[in-house]
């Protein structure tokens, strides 16, 4: 069949895993390379999982008064530099407009590398009063960082999409609720949606939001043993309150400084997803997430087509009206060994396989794409017995990712423990650790490895007396990994 020879992954996920990934993502229709190096085209099938990723957060979001609104994409140079800690932290990744047509403008507008500079103003013109107060504003939109990094479809690209949320509140208890709230939300997508665990954790005080109190932060293990930082929610204090005058009157009209937070999860979440799940098949998606739940794949003889063909229809019906998303797969010019690679390949998590035999037995066969097992089930309730089969998928895909997280976190109690293990065994090395960001710098020279979370409760006894570089006193438990 014409395609046939170019249908399969040629790379191997094991011994290639950059290379496979690559391929995975320009095959199963989610993605192209932009003309312009570190840019990326999203195909109608990638921007459909993106889709379906969006419309859960953004309910749950909604559910806990969030509205979105949408603010430009440029920024004012006087704007961005009226937060001293966003400048010095993106300076070398912002992206400049300098002329508007032939004209040179009279200020430079930065392409937003995140938009706490342009919303926080207006954050400030709706509050007035304690009662103005939480504001919780998102937006989705894209957002520029002129990385000089080899571009990784969702990965790592100069511009990519995400959400970005930012909150005003009264006080620090209110915000801090608010910054775990959002965690939570990335922490459930990522579990319930994705099957992808994740742990959750701070950022060290050297690697945190520019200008934030505190970045939490949930993180996914690949199975190549690197870290993705799947989402952060920042407790921003009252810092950027301040620099953009963010201020309300409270019960006895005296004024004070609100507490902000913002939070945010970008497509990266697609790249994790596709790291963890998929195979030397193919891409494999959840069903949550994925465009097409279930393919029908009828298989006749002349003699048969007609009574095949016609069940198979009626089943896609009946699965259409229980809400699931199906795909009828009766084109004739392919071959059932065709099509099964080909939906394979694009990451349908169920395929039903309808023969004379089933016909005949008013019966159905469904193949599960994560290990190829296979079921006969009734005709009858067929919504119900899919909608099951669906969920064991996703409990198949959570239980292997689980599986290889459970068995990538070591302990380490010095730097040549910390480098031997990242190097033979990639995953999570903790150790004690003093707090000094110089003793992250022996690691992240020698391997490029870094501390990627501290524990979330700054109380947690820390997993060693000593810090495993230099000795000292160790203050918490430290969290070295490679990553993405």
């Amino acid at each position: 069949m014409s395609g046939e020879q170019d249908l399969g992954i040629t790379e191997s996920k094991e011994h290639s895993p950059g290379e496979w990934y690559a391929e995975v993502v320009q095959k199963a229709g989610l993605a192209d390379y932009a003309p312009m190096g570190g840019f990326i085209v999203t195909k109608p099938r990638g921007y459909a999982v993106w889709e379906r990723i969006q419309n859960h957060l953004d309910g749950w979001f909604k559910d806990t008064g969030v509205q979105n609104s949408y603010f430009p994409m440029f920024i004012p140079e006087s704007f961005l530099e009226r937060e001293k800690d966003i400048v010095e932290g993106f300076d070398p990744e912002v992206a400049w407009v300098t002329h508007g047509g032939h004209e040179e403008l009279e200020e430079r507008l930065a392409v937003r590398p995140t938009s706490e500079s342009i919303i926080a103003p207006f954050m400030a013109d709706w509050t007035r009063s304690h009662r103005d107060l939480p504001l919780r504003l998102n937006q989705w939109c894209s957002v520029v960082r002129w990385e000089a990094t080899e571009t990784k479809p969702f990965f790592r690209t100069k511009e990519f999409l995400w959400q970005e949320g930012h909150t005003a509140h009264t006080d620090q208890e209110g915000a801090w609720d608010e910054t775990m709230t959002r965690l939570e939300q990335y922490k459930r997508l990522y579990e319930e949606v994705m099957a992808v665990p994740v742990m959750e954790g701070r950022k060290p005080p050297h690697d945190k939001f520019p200008g934030a109190h505190t970045t939490t932060t949930v993180e996914a293990l690949m199975p190549d043993g690197k870290t993705v930082q799947g989402g952060t929610s920042h407790y921003l204090g009252t810092s950027f309150a301040e620099a953009f005058d963010i201020t309300y009157a409270d019960e006895n009209e005296e004024d004070n400084v609100a507490h902000t937070t913002s939070w945010g999860l970008s497509w990266r979440a697609m790249g994790a997803l596709i790291m963890t799940h998929s195979d030397d098949q193919g891409l494999v998606l959840p069903p949550a997430v994925a465009p097409t739940q279930v393919v029908i794949v009828p298989i006749w003889q002349e003699d048969t087509k007609d009574e095949v063909q016609e069940y198979a229809a009626d089943l896609a019906v009946d699965l259409e009206d229980s809400g699931v998303r199906v795909e009828l797969d009766d084109r004739d010019h392919y071959n059932p060994g065709f099509k099964y690679n080909e939906h394979e390949l694009n990451g349908v998590p169920l395929r039903i396989e309808v023969g004379p035999h089933e016909v005949e037995d008013d019966e159905a066969t469904l193949v599960h794409r994560p290990d190829g097992e296979s079921e006969t089930v009734g005709r009858e309730g067929i919504g119900d017995t899919v909608s099951d089969h669906l969920d064991t998928v996703h409990a198949k895909l959570y239980a292997s990712a689980e599986e290889t997280l459970e068995g990538e976190i070591r302990e380490a109690d010095s730097r040549e423990e910390i480098l031997g293990t990242i190097g033979q065994h990639g995953g999570y090395v903790k150790c004690g650790w003093c707090g000094d960001e110089d003793c992250e710098d022996p690691i992240k020279d020698a391997i490029a490895a870094e501390i990627v979370m501290v524990p979330l409760d700054r109380d947690e006894e820390p997993v060693h007396d000593e810090c495993a570089i230099c000795g000292d006193d160790a203050e918490e438990t430290a969290y070295f990994a490679k990553s993405y």
